[in-house]
């Protein structure tokens, strides 16, 4: 059976000072990364998680090193990862640890819950064995110069780039799907978006595929665009088609963003109505692909 594997590096305006090579680079290694995993005959979750990793230890994504910092010029991070079989976990307003993917993964597989935030989250992690970073570790100069900048404009509209996802589908028919971040600029302190929330910024179901979401967390999770998108995919929906409707969605609450998908066939599909998405992706025939704008 074939397998194939969508990441996405974030959502976006071109104005915004990223860099698209850079962007292209991450999202390219880190999708090549997780399709070697499955062609090794292991899981879907397995590959996400590998290029989840990867595209949280580059600073050019706002996730992991190189998050976006709280109004207070701190780092919390929120992440999630979910199976076709519908199990799921997540972390929200997560602080000091260097993958959130992972300890989302560890709420999954160590506990009954599925999403464990703030102090809580912290002291699971810790007692599980998540790598941990000293305080402002995860804060790169760029963000520390774009907070700055942010605090000088507080009247416009607050960015949120880079935020990271993958979904992929292994050579056993499994679907998976992963996203993680830190969140948009200038958030409040404990504000979570719609990455941690399973059916907002992440979703996966055998019967449909996977999805990860990017963009306005408020909007997302108003319109729950990721179980959107899966549903359609339930029903028959080529994944293009699925992507595009979604992005249809999230216009309706008051939102922009962008969307990567695979089915349960191994197809994927993407969508954005922002001026930029990064991300690249390896198909079930092993063809490579990758775009920003």
């Amino acid at each position: 059976m074939t397998c194939s594997i969508i990441v996405h590096g974030g959502a976006g305006e071109l104005s915004q000072p990223d860099d698209s090579t850079a962007s292209l680079a991450g999202c390219t290694r880190a999708a090549r990364a997780g399709h070697r995993v499955l062609a090794e005959g292991r899981s879907a979750l397995d590959a996400v998680l590998v290029a989840a990793t990867l595209l949280e230890d580059d600073p050019t994504f706002n996730a992991g090193l190189g998050s976006a910092l709280t109004l207070d010029g701190t780092v919390e991070n929120d992440a999630s990862v979910m199976c076709g079989d519908l199990r799921a976990g997540a972390v929200a307003a997560l602080r000091g640890f260097k993958n959130p993917a992972t300890v989302a993964r560890l709420v999954m597989e160590r506990t009954p819950h599925v999403m464990l935030a703030g102090t809580g989250a912290e002291a699971f992690a810790r007692a599980h064995g998540a790598v941990t970073v000293p305080e402002g570790a995860l804060i790169t100069p760029a963000q520390r110069e774009k907070w700055k900048a942010a605090l000088s404009m507080r009247a416009q509209k607050p960015g949120s780039n880079g935020t990271i996802g993958a979904v992929a589908r292994d050579a056993q028919g499994r679907v998976a799907a992963v996203t993680s971040t830190g969140g948009m600029m200038l958030k409040l302190s404990g504000r979570v978006g719609d990455s941690p929330l399973i059916g907002c910024g992440t979703y996966a179901d055998q019967l449909g595929g996977a999805a990860s979401c990017t963009g306005t967390g408020e909007a997302i999770i108003k319109v729950t665009l990721a179980r959107f998108a899966v549903d359609r995919l339930r029903g028959g929906e080529l994944p293009q088609a699925a992507a595009q409707a979604a992005m249809a969605e999230l216009k309706r609450g008051g939102g922009d963003g962008g969307i990567i998908l695979v089915d349960a066939a191994g197809r994927v599909g993407f969508a954005f109505n922002s001026s930029r998405m990064g991300r690249a992706w390896v198909d079930a025939d092993g063809r490579e692909g990758s775009g920003f704008a």
